[in-house]
């Protein structure tokens, strides 16, 4: 699996299907925080029905909109998407805010994981004052009042929180509906720590991505083979892991 955000999927690299790998397209909402338009959860589902076997999909509420969220989340299910993605620091909200719940509890009634960006981001570094963007929003800890108020809810993290990677990791002990992505790293780069879990206890709880453009598949998959995961570990984190949250495997 990987991830590929808006209308990226039309550079989607040639030899996808020789690669042997599904990329998840995510939708995007965050109008109230950034004034930026939309896209559409209806242009990804669409993608996702013209190409099936390349494409699956989330899709994206702006959590500020209330009760319009809510509803919408009640449409992603019904296009046939597999989940809505979350991008706390640049949606300018705090998941473990109370008033976010209904949205949440929607996404657990219609069977649709919640993938939320984790740690810091790549929008806005190396600026003053990161454009406004506030990392703490982002902040893996922030997930697990989400996690225990809804334990049927599928709670993703991406990109592996950094630099509060280990409160992720201790949150994924504790909650088994807690999965941990390492997209948007290069595998080399991911702390010794992480690597250890993913090698071992919690090799059940993460999913692999590349995060294209900004990184290949083809030279994720490489860095990730150097890794010299365990068989059984490598499969989980490449494939078994995302087709059971998404519901891959049957169809």
């Amino acid at each position: 699996m990987r991830r590929c955000s808006g209308h990226r999927w039309r550079n989607w690299p040639t030899g996808t299907r020789g690669l042997n790998v599904r990329a998840v397209l995510l939708a995007w909402d965050a109008e109230t925080a950034t004034g930026r338009p939309r896209v559409p959860n209806e242009t990804v589902a669409a993608a996702c029905r013209d190409f099936p076997d390349v494409f699956t999909g989330l899709g994206s509420v702006d959590p500020h909109k209330g009760d319009a969220a809510v509803a919408e989340v009640a449409n992603i299910a019904a296009l046939g998407l597999r989940g809505v993605k979350f991008h706390p620091s640049l949606q300018a909200f705090a998941p473990d805010d109370p008033a976010y719940r209904p949205v949440f509890a929607a996404c657990q009634e219609h069977g649709l994981l919640a993938l939320f960006h984790t740690g810091t981001s790549g929008i806005g570094a190396g600026q003053p004052g990161g454009q406004g963007i506030g990392l703490d929003y982002a902040r893996p800890i922030r997930l697990d009042a989400v996690a225990a108020a809804h334990p049927g809810l599928t709670v993703v993290a991406a990109h592996f929180g950094w630099p509060w990677h280990m409160e992720l990791v201790a949150m994924a002990l504790h909650k088994t509906n807690v999965y941990i992505d390492i997209s948007g790293w290069s595998p080399k780069r991911i702390p010794a720590e992480v690597v250890r879990e993913l090698r071992g206890r919690l090799s059940g709880q993460f999913l692999w991505g590349s995060d294209f453009p900004f990184i290949t598949p083809e030279r994720c998959l490489a860095e990730l083979e150097s890794l010299d995961l365990p068989e059984p570990s490598l499969s989980r984190v490449l494939h078994a892991n995302a087709a059971r949250i998404l519901g891959l495997d049957h169809g």
